[in-house]
C-alpha cells in the first residue's frame, strides 16, 4: 500500500470514528444541546482537528445520519438479497439493522433526533424509508407486497416505542413477520 492510500484509509477511519461519536453525542443530548466540544471529546479528536473534517455542526450532523441511513439501507438489502435465507428471516434481519438496533437506552433517541431536525437533513429523510420500503416490497414480492410491507413498516415504528430492549423488538417483529409472510 503506498504511503497516500494508508494516508487515505486512516482519515477514513478518522471521519468514521467522529460520524459514529457525533451519532450517538447527538442521540444523547439532542441536536440543540450537543456542542462541537462535545462531539470532539467524545471522538477523541480536537476541536481544530473536528471543524478541518466538518465546518459546521450542521454539516456534521447531516453527514453523521446520511452515513447511518446508508450504511442501514445497504445492510438491509444485503440482507434481503441473501436467497439462501428463509424469507421469514430475511425479513427479520433487515427490520433489526433498519429499526431494531435502534431500541434500548444507548440508541433509541436516535430516530428522534433525526425526526425532530428534518430541516437540516433535506432529503434522505424521505429518500431512506421510502428506499426501505421498497426493499421490503421487493423481497416479499406478490400482488400484496406493498400492503405487507406497510403493516410491518408500521409494526416497527409502533414496536420502537413500546418495547425496551432489542431482544423484544426482534420478539415481535418476528411475530408480525409470521403472521403477515407465508
Amino acid at each position: 500500500m503506498a504511503v497516500s492510500e494508508a494516508h487515505d484509509a486512516t482519515e477514513a477511519s478518522r471521519r468514521d470514528t467522529v460520524l459514529e461519536s457525533a451519532l450517538l453525542t447527538f442521540a444523547r443530548h439532542g441536536y440543540q444541546k450537543t456542542s462541537m466540544e462535545e462531539v470532539a471529546r467524545t471522538a477523541r479528536i480536537s476541536r481544530p482537528g473536528l471543524y478541518f473534517l466538518f465546518a459546521s455542526k450542521q454539516d456534521l450532523f447531516r453527514a453523521a445520519v446520511t452515513r447511518a441511513l446508508q450504511r442501514d439501507l445497504a445492510a438491509a438489502e444485503e440482507i434481503l438479497a441473501d436467497a439462501g435465507k428463509p424469507l421469514r428471516e430475511r425479513l427479520v434481519g433487515a427490520f433489526d439493522r433498519w429499526a431494531g438496533r435502534y431500541v434500548g437506552p444507548t440508541s433509541r433517541d436516535v430516530p428522534d433526533v433525526i425526526a425532530q431536525n428534518p430541516d437540516l437533513l433535506g432529503p434522505i429523510t424521505h429518500t431512506a424509508p421510502k428506499r426501505f420500503e421498497e426493499l421490503v416490497v421487493a423481497a416479499v414480492g406478490g400482488e400484496s407486497a406493498a400492503g405487507v410491507a406497510q403493516t410491518l413498516i408500521s409494526a416497527s415504528v409502533g414496536l420502537k416505542h413500546q418495547v425496551a430492549t432489542r431482544e423484544a423488538y426482534l420478539g415481535r417483529m418476528t411475530t408480525a413477520i409470521g403472521l403477515l409472510v407465508q
